[in-house]
């Protein structure tokens, strides 16, 4: 099953965030809740946590761009 990776909205007044940071790369294996990347909004970092476990099979928005709230950042594949 694929699981999509969304950017959350953190603060009321986020709308966008950049990604500064894949901690993972595309077929590497991620548990639910672990850190995948790092997200700078609004002159803040935030941990981008995984949603699901399985293992990152896409990575759509690279280092360094920047992402409205609840774009599609990744996509895991889980083994359900």
């Amino acid at each position: 099953m694929k699981v999509d990776v969304l950017l959350p909205q953190w603060g009321m007044g986020m709308s966008e965030g950049t990604v500064t940071q894949w901690m993972k790369k595309v077929g590497d294996k991620v548990t639910e809740d672990e850190p995948i990347a790092e997200i700078e909004a609004e002159k803040a970092t935030q941990e981008l946590e995984a949603p699901a476990t399985g293992t990152l099979t896409e990575i759509l928005v690279q280092e360094g761009e920047e992402a409205k709230v609840r774009t599609r950042l990744a996509i895991i594949e889980t083994d359900d």
